[in-house]
């Protein structure tokens, strides 16, 4: 395999909603729990989040005055010196994050996050000047793709230049639903809380297409169905 082994890895309403209000309500408390104990439990070398994702979750909004940095005109890709073997990767396609740190600082020091190297996945669109912002911070960055991102090369590239073997992909619903389009979700790891989500509410996959999984694990544990699906090879 000439990319990354996807593990999708999500909370999940009963109506098969992934992301909104319901997340923060105490009846998903339990879900949550479990969703980052397992986070930790699954091996991997780390996890991937969309721009959203990645705001709400670490940059809380935070964006840099790029006015104060130089242009970075070729657009190559940057390795920082350092680069470890636990990764956050960020598919940030116009380079709208603002990162304080080149690794993720968890406020809780979950080590499912904290200490995660960033490593940004572009699209040619993005501020030169964003660029060099990211080599002053040192934080590796890869371009996959002209206006928007290529997943295939984007993961071609997470593989033989960073040396991921296995990621977790942990949304939110677009950018999963880019992955399931290209089949480069291998298997799918839901925590099931047992709420219904409000109608404008984002499912797992969004824009999907057809796929066949097999379950191979299922449990309850406090109230919420974990349930563990392998991509099911064609016969």
């Amino acid at each position: 395999m000439d990319r990354p082994y996807i593990i999708c890895h999500m909370v999940m309403s009963l109506d098969g909603k992934v992301t909104g209000d319901f997340l923060f309500r105490k009846e998903c408390a339990a879900a949550t729990d479990i969703y980052y104990r397992l986070n930790r439990e699954l091996a991997s070398d780390g996890f991937i989040c969309g721009r959203v994702t990645m705001e709400g979750s670490f940059t809380g909004g935070f964006y840099p005055d790029l006015s104060q940095y130089e242009r970075t005109p070729q657009k190559n890709d940057f390795i920082a010196k350092g680069l470890d073997s636990f990764y956050a990767v960020a598919f940030d396609t116009h380079g709208r994050l603002g990162w304080q740190s080149n690794r993720i600082v968890d406020p809780d020091g979950d080590p499912g996050y904290d200490g995660a190297k960033i490593v940004e996945v572009l699209s040619e669109d993005v501020d030169e000047r964003y660029l060099t912002y990211l080599q002053t911070m040192g934080i590796s960055y890869l371009f996959a793709g002209k206006d928007s991102i290529d997943v295939g090369l984007a993961l071609s590239k997470l593989k033989s230049m960073i040396g991921c073997r296995t990621l977790l992909l942990e949304g939110g619903s677009i950018l999963n639903g880019a992955f399931e389009r290209v089949g480069a979700v291998d298997e799918i790891s839901l925590v099931v809380a047992p709420v219904v989500a409000d109608r404008d509410d984002k499912p797992l996959f969004m824009n999907s297409d057809l796929a066949h999984f097999e379950l191979i694990k299922a449990e309850k544990e406090n109230g919420s169905l974990i349930l563990h699906y392998r991509k099911k090879q064609k016969e």
